[in-house]
């Protein structure tokens, strides 16, 4: 598509002169007689190239049409026309964002041709550099999306999408150094499926594997979006729950108990009780261990209890 230029002149004469040689060049041309002219077909629909006279008595001039040009449209290339008279009005215009500017009487209108091709191939780079602009933005975004989703996949547990072992040791660290800091509690909930392996040989690790899936959505539903739940291993599973105290992981790990027992698991009445069910050991920051590793021995050592117990149990 040819390049659409604007000429502003309020003399006929000059500004017919320019209207038909940039025509004749290939140019698609309009033209405005004033600059309050040229501003409302400007704001209709930007050009890429404006040519203004610098002078025109009757109201706006080449200045500060130039000022409105580049509020609409920072990046439009303004050439001013001025006579030889008015040199330092023009390397003012210049300064203000002007591209160029085009003495007149043009003593060779071929000038004018080089000045608006150069004109051109700026307001080309311009346009590519936006292009540019945009598709390094938008790589960006994708590739933050990248970052972000590989982020993820290297702190969750493949199977279940609950956080893994590795993660769930750096979140402990973090909250025994937290808690420490601002002497608050904490608490801890071991958790095993009962008989896993009893339902597995029975239904198959497929099976087996929707079960730890479908566990693992009941206890996100227990717990809070401050609380942090992750796979342990094998059919073991740890929920790390900020600022709570003996009472809340008590309650919380009865929760959990007596929604996964009353789950309509598929093939639960293969297991010994008609029901799959799981067990839970409790501990708390820092009654039950002062650092991550004691506190996960006092999970683990309730979790034992429970078992011993009987199962489906909280200890």
């Amino acid at each position: 598509m040819n390049m659409r230029i604007l000429v502003v002149d309020d003399e006929p004469s000059l500004r017919g002169v320019l209207v038909e040689f940039l025509t004749q060049q290939g140019y698609a041309v309009d033209q405005a007689a004033s600059g309050e002219a040229a501003l409302q077909m400007f704001s209709q629909a930007p050009y890429p190239l404006v040519l203004t006279d610098i002078r025109m008595p009757q109201g706006m001039n080449g200045i500060e049409l130039l000022q409105n040009i580049k509020d609409i449209d920072p990046v439009c290339q303004v050439i001013i026309v001025t006579s030889n008279v008015s040199l330092d009005t023009a390397i003012a215009a210049l300064r203000q964002g002007a591209y160029d500017y085009l003495t007149r009487p043009f003593e060779d209108i071929e000038l004018v041709s080089a000045v608006v091709k150069r004109a051109g191939e700026k307001i080309r780079l311009v346009s590519e550099n936006q292009i540019l602009i945009q598709e390094l933005e938008k790589n960006n975004v994708e590739l933050g999306r990248v970052n972000q989703l590989l982020k993820q996949l290297a702190i969750r547990d493949g199977l279940t999408g609950l956080y893994n072992h590795r993660h769930f040791q750096e979140l402990l660290t973090n909250e025994v150094t937290r808690s420490k800091r601002h002497q608050r509690e904490f608490s801890l909930i071991f958790l095993d499926v009962d008989l896993f392996k009893l339902y597995n040989d029975a239904h198959g690790h497929p099976q087996g594997d929707q079960l730890l899936k479908d566990i693992g959505h009941i206890i996100e539903k227990c717990v809070l979006q401050t609380d942090m739940v992750a796979r342990y291993g094998g059919e073991e599973i740890v929920v790390l729950l900020p600022e709570s105290s003996k009472d809340r992981v008590t309650r919380v790990a009865e929760e959990i108990r007596q929604q996964v027992a009353s789950y309509p698991f598929a093939g639960r009445e293969t297991q010994p009780l008609g029901k799959v069910t799981v067990s839970l050991g409790i501990a708390t920051f820092p009654h039950d261990g002062n650092d991550g590793p004691a506190l996960l021995h006092s999970a683990d050592a309730a979790l034992y209890q429970a078992k011993q117990s009987g199962r489906n149990a909280v200890r």
